[in-house]
This record gives structure tokens, C-alpha cells and sequence, in this order.
């Protein structure tokens, strides 16, 4: 009893250990990359979207997957097929990079992860095969469309983690949950090592978390950049396949992997329809996002930052326990879709029309509701006067 009690102590203070050097490993990285990026231009400046004060470098997904790559390149074992995994992601964060820098079309960006994805697929066989039970009428297999339905789902993943990457710390956060729910649900299916996986993931965006929130003042604050957004998307959806596609041990359902992620695909599928309805492009960027809205009804960005990420657990806490409890697919995937549509109508007619319409009765703004857009800020009993 003693020794097996010795055993688990000596494996919790490895881990500690191993955890303890990730996490300083990331800090340094941080740090180091800040002024590489100054030097080169690496940095992101204010206009009409982006609200912040000064040029902060870009390096927080660099510095994230430096990390992840040296613990995955030291411990190839951790990942089937982690030596495609790593050139994958090595491929998006410098596609990333280039585009932070100089911003590059998006097209020439989807073409990338479209054949990021094609080799995934040819080289790793993971794809979306099936949809599990979700109709009440079997497994739904998917057959021949699998391997454009995945290329679509992986596109979807990536680019929704990328635009939710609009205030300070709502990315980092989003990410956390995801993979801690990710880590929890491996973790109860006793697959310890994509779970400890997970949890280093965790770890080595902590760094960039507490300096993108400026809390080692805001001359070290850092930003994400579509290097790292990318990345996160690309690798949050590989987990996701390897977790619910494999045949011989599969470790969530495909319902499940819906729900960790619900809060990132209902905000871009709704923010892309917008786009559409107003016959505008669905890649071109505006402040419509549900971060947007809640600082346009009054939320500091701590207080949006804490709203959507306690959504986002909640989301996430109703796909693990549906999992734990084996609550049919059906009942999840139906309650998935009445939330998506609750969330599609609060946020595309009502919610933004209340909003405008609090803000002119306290005289603060003038809000353009079709548009989402910000006619002035000046009171509107001023405007009345001057003309």
C-alpha cells in the first residue's frame, strides 16, 4: 500500500514538474518574441476595429506553438501521427504570421487549411465519418461525402476560434475551456495521455493569458494573432476527430464535440449570415461579433470577457455531462439546435435592436441596427440642435 501510494506521489510531482516547465518555457518565449516582433514589425496597430492603445506584438500563438512543438517533437508517442500534426500547425502559424504582418487574402488562407485539411485526411485517415445517432434512426454514416464534410468542418473550427479573437483574453479563455473540457471528457474515458495533452496545451497559453490581460502591465501585452487563432482552430478539431472518428475506441460522440465548441460555431454562424443578408462579403471583418454587442449594451471588456466564457462552461458542462450520463444523441443535438436558435434570434433581430434603442433613450449613441454599426457618439438631443 505504502509503494503504491509512493508511485502516485512520484507521478504527481513528475507531472508537476513537467507542467511547472512548460508554463516557464512559454513565459520565456514570450518574453524573448516580443522583441524579435518589435524589431521586425510584428505588431498590432489601432484603426476604426481594433480600440487599443500603442503596437503590441503578435507572438502569442507563436510562443504557444513553440512550445507545443518542442513537448510533442520530445514526446511523439503523446499523438498519433504527431509528426503531420506538428508540420500542419507549423504551416498555419507561419501562414498566420505572414498574414498579421502584411494581411494576405483570405482566399489564399482557405486554400491553405483546405489542403491542410486533404492531407490530414490522405495521410492520418482522420475524417468525419459519421454523425452518431443524432436523428433517433441509427449511426448516420456519411460514405462518400465524408471527406468533404471535413474539409467544411475543419474550415468552420478554425475560423471560428480566429474571429472570436476580438477583446483582450476572450480568445485565451475560450481556448481554456475548451481543451479543460476536452481533458475532462479523455479523462473519464481513461485516455490519460491525449488528456495530459490537453492540459499542457492549457498550461502554455496561461503565460500568454496573463499578458494579454495586461497583467504584467500594459507595456508587455501581448496579442494572439491569427498565427495562433489558426492554430488553436486546426488543433481543437484534431482532438475533436481523434476523440469521436476513431472506430475501435471512440471517446466522445460527435454531438459531444458540438457542444465544447457551441459558443465559437454559433457566434460565426451567425455573424456570417449577417454578412450575407447585408450582401457583404462572409470573410469581410465588423463589430457584430457577440463581444461587440455586449460592450455596445454597456459590458466593460472584463465583464464580456466574463459573460461569454461563462457561457462558453456552460455549453461545454452540458456536452460532458450528456457524455458522463449517456444522454441520447437525439435529445443533444435537438437541445443543440434549440440554443443555436435562440442565440441566432436574441442576437440577429432583438437583442441588437434593444440595445440601440436603451443607448438613444439614454441619449449615449446613435446605432445603425441593420448595419451593426455606430452612426455617432455624440448625445442625440446635440445632434437634434446642430442640425
Amino acid at each position: 500500500m505504502l509503494r503504491v501510494n509512493s508511485v502516485k506521489l512520484n507521478k504527481e510531482y513528475h507531472l508537476l514538474v513537467e507542467l511547472s516547465f512548460i508554463f516557464f518555457f512559454s513565459f520565456a518565449s514570450l518574453f524573448l518574441l516580443r522583441k524579435m516582433a518589435k524589431i521586425i514589425g510584428l505588431v498590432d496597430k489601432p484603426n476604426l476595429r481594433k480600440q487599443h492603445t500603442g503596437a503590441v506584438p503578435l507572438v502569442g500563438g507563436i510562443a504557444v506553438f513553440v512550445t507545443l512543438a518542442q513537448y510533442i517533437y520530445t514526446r511523439p508517442e503523446v499523438l498519433p501521427h504527431s509528426g503531420l500534426f506538428l508540420s500542419s500547425i507549423a504551416v498555419l502559424t507561419i501562414i498566420g504570421a505572414i498574414d498579421d504582418k502584411f494581411d494576405i487574402s483570405f482566399k489564399f488562407r482557405l486554400v491553405v487549411q483546405t489542403l491542410l485539411t486533404i492531407a490530414m485526411i490522405y495521410f492520418s485517415g482522420l475524417q468525419l465519418n459519421h454523425i452518431g445517432d443524432v436523428f433517433g434512426m441509427g449511426n448516420i454514416e456519411l460514405g462518400v461525402l465524408a471527406p468533404v464534410i471535413t474539409i467544411f468542418a475543419v474550415l468552420g473550427a478554425i475560423n471560428a476560434f480566429n474571429m472570436v479573437d476580438g477583446i483582450d483574453g476572450l480568445l485565451g479563455g475560450l481556448s481554456i475551456v475548451t481543451f479543460s473540457s476536452i481533458a475532462i471528457i479523455l479523462n473519464l474515458q481513461s485516455n490519460h495521455q491525449l488528456a495530459k495533452l490537453c492540459i499542457v496545451i492549457v498550461v502554455a497559453m496561461l503565460p500568454y493569458v496573463l499578458m494579454n490581460l495586461g497583467v504584467l502591465g500594459r507595456k508587455r501585452q501581448v496579442f494572439m494573432g491569427d498565427a495562433g487563432s489558426m492554430m488553436i482552430g486546426f488543433t481543437v478539431i484534431w482532438l475533436l476527430l481523434s476523440a469521436s472518428q476513431i472506430n475501435n475506441e471512440v471517446l466522445m460522440r460527435p454531438v459531444t464535440a458540438l457542444w465544447i465548441i457551441a459558443l465559437p460555431l454559433m457566434d460565426m454562424a451567425a455573424i456570417m449570415y449577417r454578412r450575407i443578408k447585408r450582401g457583404r462579403s462572409p470573410f469581410r471583418p465588423d463589430r457584430d461579433h457577440l463581444h461587440h454587442i455586449c460592450q455596445r449594451a454597456g459590458l466593460k471588456n472584463v465583464q464580456t470577457l466574463i459573460v461569454i466564457c461563462s457561457l462558453a462552461s456552460v455549453f461545454a458542462g452540458i456536452g460532458i455531462v450528456g457524455e458522463y450520463y449517456k444522454v441520447h444523441e437525439g435529445i443533444m443535438f435537438a437541445g443543440f439546435l434549440g440554443c443555436f436558435m435562440t442565440y441566432s434570434i436574441l442576437l440577429l433581430r432583438n437583442w441588437p435592436k434593444r440595445v440601440s434603442e436603451l443607448l438613444e433613450e439614454s441619449n449615449l449613441v446613435r446605432l445603425d441596427v441593420e448595419k451593426g454599426e455606430v452612426l455617432s457618439k455624440e448625445p442625440v438631443e446635440k445632434q437634434s440642435s446642430v442640425k
